[in-house]
């Protein structure tokens, strides 16, 4: 079984919690989907609805994700021969686990393997990758193979979904299913910094021209990207 996952949340903050969950699960020729919304008892912030488009009055009568049916469909599948993939998958499997749903099958993370084999895009998200690889041009067809009727549009649970689905299908022609979940354990080699006041710079060149900034990143900010944190290190040393 393979798995498409994308969860939407009230923030980003550690008491954040998710707001909204889509899943495609793919079995053969048997595609189902799922979508809910959710209310673990967190507000959802003004900042987070900007994006995802949920207020507080969408999710007020709604279950708790554990009684919802993408949250069944996960447990149901639940097994060493699934495979999840989501876009950035342990921020996904972090905000399950916050609900008490802690996947035991394969992962394929969509956003670190997309780095690993197509390091040349200028960005990484989904909605640039989207447009990028030309994944809408199959996105009306897809959703029609997936049972999915609703509109298609960037950081609603299901249409995530979608996307990671075509993601997917354009990364496996590059590498094999197997090959994609070894290279989303494997850290990237990251080129060029995304933010911060070298932000398009090659971090190799501020190894040398400011050491002492890159030390001060390691040291300071604790939440630092997996990836980053790696490339950083392999600069400096």
């Amino acid at each position: 079984m393979l798995i498409f996952l994308d969860v939407e949340t009230t923030g980003l903050e550690s008491v954040d919690r998710i707001c909204s969950i889509g899943v495609i699960g793919v079995d053969g020729e048997e595609i189902t989907s799922k979508y809910d919304l959710v209310n673990e008892g967190k507000k959802i912030s003004s900042k987070a609805s900007s994006i995802n488009h949920i207020t507080n009055e969408m999710i007020k009568e709604k279950p708790k994700l554990r009684d919802s049916e993408a949250y069944k469909f996960l447990q149901k599948y639940n097994r060493n021969d699934s495979t999840i993939i989501a876009h950035n998958v342990k921020f996904n499997l972090k905000m399950l686990l916050t609900c008490g749903f802690e996947w035991h099958g394969k992962v394929i993370d969509t956003l670190r393997v997309t780095k690993h084999l197509i390091p040349e895009c200028e960005q990484f998200s989904l909605g640039f990758l989207r447009y990028e690889l030309k994944l809408y041009k199959d996105e009306v067809k897809e959703a029609s193979l997936s049972g999915i009727n609703s509109e298609i549009c960037a950081h609603n649970a299901l249409s995530d979904a979608l996307h990671v689905k075509l993601l997917y299908k354009y990364l496996l022609e590059i590498k094999s299913h197997d090959e994609l979940v070894e290279l989303s354990f494997k850290n990237v080699l990251i080129q060029k910094f995304e933010f911060g006041k070298y932000s398009g710079r090659y971090i190799e060149e501020i190894s040398m021209c400011d050491r002492s900034y890159l030390e001060w990143l390691l040291e300071n900010i604790s939440d630092l990207d997996e990836d980053l944190n790696y490339s950083i290190e392999y600069h400096l040393n």
